[in-house]
């Protein structure tokens, strides 16, 4: 998703336009849908990762409502995620690299019309702590956007700035492990970095590598909440831009902020009726926005848009997830109570909001139509993860003997 010089000076973004250059796609209209229920389970409080929170076992694949379409499709996702699973440290210390070899060798020469039953006959249901799931969506927007900074054109897209440092707080501490921080150098000690408010107003300059220059401040900070997306040139060219990294700063979902404030009426909680507000309150909503201090940066990318895994995220069947509860490129059964939401994902990205047990983020893909669902996703239902056979029996027995969970 992102090129200019470094040195170019960015003027500070200061309020809103008046005026959208156009307002998202209307929200779609869900199907309802009844989810299975979730096995009665008491999770552990403060639990850092799936093992500490408690699991289950999961109904039978037999009785589960998966269907051969959707299969194929996440059999797809996770055959291109198994070098990568394979090869990962599980942070939820439910797997290890060696457990998913036998589906992976498996899903290379699967016959067409036989996903299902690769599934069925691979893997175990999980149920990780309540089970009690909530999904929400995301999508790759187009938003309007130049190369060099001209009239109608003046917010600056950044790369990672040079001076972006980034610490694996794990290589000082055991007790830290898997937990970084992102900062800046002042004198001798690591401090935090620029927030939002800092970097709309400047403080970058010459720091940081300017790609293009979008037309919509609004939709620029829907860009970084989505992580990837498309940029459409005044020529009509299209330029892709990807995540590359973050400030460090906390994410805040200024959607609670705006419903706990009255902002937002009846219809107006996706968001889409947050775009809206935002363009038609400017000032308010450019305060409103600083008040989530994260900002992303980007970087020019080729090719389909890849998550967290490393891989390119599909349409409908990629799904981000908080790594310490759900392994990166496992498959999770959804059963929600929205007909769209209910099926196989597979885990292959993850997201600054996106925490905790059984919190998923599907992925709709691009255009008009993925917009549409992505922006009014709110789902509520049952979450199952799909495990190598034999994963329960060795982590219950692993727990019985008093052993680590799980040690890679």
């Amino acid at each position: 998703m992102l090129a200019a010089c470094g040195g170019q000076v960015a003027r500070p973004v200061g309020v809103l336009r008046p005026a959208p250059l156009s307002r998202p796609a209307p929200v779609a209209r869900p199907v309802p849908a009844t989810p299975l229920p979730a096995i009665a389970a008491t999770p552990t409080a403060g639990a850092l990762n799936a093992a500490s929170t408690g699991f289950v076992a999961g109904p039978a694949l037999t009785t589960l409502p998966i269907r051969e379409d959707d299969a194929a499709r996440a059999l797809s996702a996770f055959r291109a995620s198994c070098a990568a699973l394979q090869r990962r440290t599980d942070a939820s210390s439910l797997t290890r690299g060696t457990d998913w070899q036998p589906a992976c060798t498996a899903a290379a020469s699967v016959a067409d019309g036989a996903a299902r039953a690769f599934f069925l006959q691979y893997f175990e249901a999980v149920q990780v702590g309540s089970g009690q799931a909530f999904a929400t969506g995301y999508y790759e927007p187009e938003i309007a956007a130049a190369r060099d900074r001209q009239p109608g054109y003046d917010v600056p897209i950044y790369a990672r700035p040079s001076d972006l440092i980034e610490v694996d707080l794990g290589l000082f501490s055991d007790t830290l492990k898997g937990r970084k921080v992102r900062g800046k150098v002042s004198g001798t000690g690591l401090v935090p970095y620029d927030d939002r408010t800092a970097i709309e107003q400047g403080s970058l300059n010459g720091r940081a590598q300017i790609i293009a220059y979008a037309a919509d401040p609004v939709a620029l900070f829907f860009l970084q909440v989505q992580g990837s997306g498309r940029l459409r040139l005044p020529d009509g060219s299209i330029l892709r831009v990807g995540y590359v990294s973050q400030n460090g700063r906390d994410y805040t979902g200024i959607g609670a902020l705006m419903k706990k404030r009255g902002l937002l009426g009846p219809g107006q909680t996706s968001m889409q009726g947050i775009v809206g507000w935002l363009h038609d309150h400017p000032a308010d909503g450019a305060a409103i926005m600083r008040e989530n201090k994260s900002y992303v940066f980007f970087r020019e990318q080729t090719g389909a848009p890849k998550g967290a895994l490393g891989v390119s995220v599909t349409g409908g069947v990629s799904a981000a997830a908080d790594p310490k509860f759900v392994p990166l490129g496992a498959p999770i059964l959804l059963s929600m109570d929205r007909a769209d939401a209910s099926r196989l994902w597979v885990a292959q990205d993850t997201g600054g909001a996106i925490k905790g047990a059984n919190r998923i983020d599907t992925f709709w893909g691009a255009g008009p139509d993925a917009e549409a669902t992505a922006g009014g996703m709110s789902a509520r239902g049952t979450a199952f993860l799909l495990l190598p056979i034999g994963t329960i029996a060795r982590l219950t027995g692993e727990r019985a003997n008093g052993a680590p969970i799980a040690q890679p």
